[in-house]
């Protein structure tokens, strides 16, 4: 592990990092792929033909207002040092609005929406903020490795917590309850499991960016700075032309992975007719193959480079789609949830190392954000696209799961154009031109 880490990184950290993936992979396990998804669309929305497209579109906004405030959110963390202090108010909003989902129930339609919006909000910032310390604490060749980690443990958490989900529903059956009584129990536990396995993240790990004149410079003053550098870095495509080509890569391929993981158990119940308990097992499943799939990609992506690896991955999300759509029978999903899984894995922890790899130093939170806006951007087009098709077709599921394979066949053509090895040298050049600046006493570049 030391190996792998910066000069001055203890694995404590980068244990502690991790924690936060297996902190918060609960909240999208349990409330976005396998139980309140499901729930929104038949009970709290009573099956309606638009209850999917209901389900999606508020996802949708939540994804909206992280697009809007995650570049101004990274810039002001990069200014002000503040990674870390946003990271706990993003995961007290996230657990207390997960924990009050436990009271919606049938009829409930604009209370559920208001609430997935806002705790889905706070995970994706959260989540934009981890990912931002990931340069921080691993060598460029190990990036790969360490985000791969994080995912692997990750997965790991979403298990616990959908394990202990399962555990309660199967004694809930037992006593003859409906999921309007088990629903918002599995809301609770995921929202305990995630304070408790967060407090490893805010204890050991460290800010290590210092503030950029925080004492000098107002608030205001601060976050029209951040906006400002924001448009500035967005005005610099043309300087990270194989970054930015990524980034449009990952809108595509990324809105099919957020159909999957938004629709998984939808798809299972409404097109093959599986209960609470069998889609809590199905992605139980798909948890396993991801935290297999995340912690073989790393090393892998480091070996075979991160073009290659991830173009692995996205024949495989196109075998799943086609895999998923023959099913007839809730035995033939299987499959499919199977490589569903190792995909999955793979493909977002090799997404995030490769962001982190062609990311100029002094400007990787910026690019995070960007990384995030980019990864929202897909959230909102594939299960909006998705639903949309299903509310189209009069309820139909089946045909929707062609069109997650467009965007898979869409993001591999995109990837061919992107040069990771040539991305990073240019991100390279530019730190070096900043050190050049900075010790001739100039501001950094941006």
């Amino acid at each position: 592990m030391r190996a792998t880490l910066n000069p001055g990184v203890r694995p404590v950290e980068a244990w502690a990092w991790a924690m936060y993936d297996f902190a918060n992979s609960g909240y999208t396990t349990v409330v976005i792929t396998a139980v309140f998804n499901a729930y929104f669309v038949a009970t709290v929305a009573g099956n309606a033909p638009w209850a999917t497209l209901a389900w999606t579109s508020a996802l949708a906004v939540s994804y909206a207002l992280i697009m809007l405030t995650a570049p101004g959110l990274g810039a002001y963390a990069d200014l002000r040092a503040a990674k870390k202090r946003l990271l706990a108010f993003t995961t007290l909003g996230c657990v207390a609005g997960t924990a009050a989902l436990g009271w919606v129930g049938p009829g409930d339609l604009w209370l559920g929406i208001a609430l997935v919006v806002v705790s889905n909000y706070f995970f994706g910032t959260g989540e934009n903020l981890i990912a931002a310390f990931l340069p921080e604490l691993a060598r460029g060749r190990a990036l790969g490795r360490l985000s791969g980690l994080g995912w692997g443990v990750g997965y790991l958490g979403g298990l616990l917590t959908l394990g202990l989900c399962l555990a309660y529903v199967t004694h809930a059956l037992g006593r003859g309850d409906g999921a309007e009584a088990f629903v918002p129990a599995t809301l609770w536990i995921t929202a305990g499991v995630f304070v408790l396995a967060s407090l490893p993240t805010f204890l050991f790990l460290r800010e290590r960016v210092a503030a950029e004149g925080a004492m000098r410079r107002p608030v205001g003053s601060a976050a029209g700075r951040a906006y400002a550098r924001m448009l500035a870095t967005l005005g610099h495509a043309r300087d990270y032309p194989d970054l930015y080509r990524f980034l449009a890569c990952i809108v595509l391929y990324q809105a099919g992975v957020q159909a999957v993981i938004a629709l998984a158990a939808v798809y299972a119940q409404q097109a093959l007719g599986f209960t609470t308990q069998d889609s809590i097992q199905l992605i139980l499943a798909v948890n396993v193959a991801a935290a297999a799939g995340a912690l073989a990609f790393g090393p892998l992506q480091d070996r075979l480079g991160h073009r290659p690896a991830l173009a692995l991955t996205l024949v495989g999300w196109l075998a799943t789609v086609l895999l998923a759509w023959r099913a007839v029978t809730p035995g033939q999903l299987w499959p499919a949830a199977g490589l569903a899984g190792l995909c999955l894995g793979a493909s977002q922890s090799g997404g995030r190392a490769l962001v982190g790899y062609l990311s100029p130093w002094s400007h990787r939170a910026e690019f995070f954000g960007l990384w995030g806006v980019a990864v929202k951007l897909a959230a909102i087009l594939g299960p909006v696209s998705y639903g949309a098709v299903v509310w189209w077709m009069d309820g139909q599921h089946r045909p929707a799961m062609l069109v997650l394979g467009v965007f898979f066949l869409a993001g591999l053509a995109l990837l061919a154009g992107v040069d990771p090895r040539r991305g990073r040298r240019r991100a390279l050049r530019a730190r070096r031109g900043e050190v050049k600046l900075l010790v001739a006493g100039a501001p950094p570049l941006g």
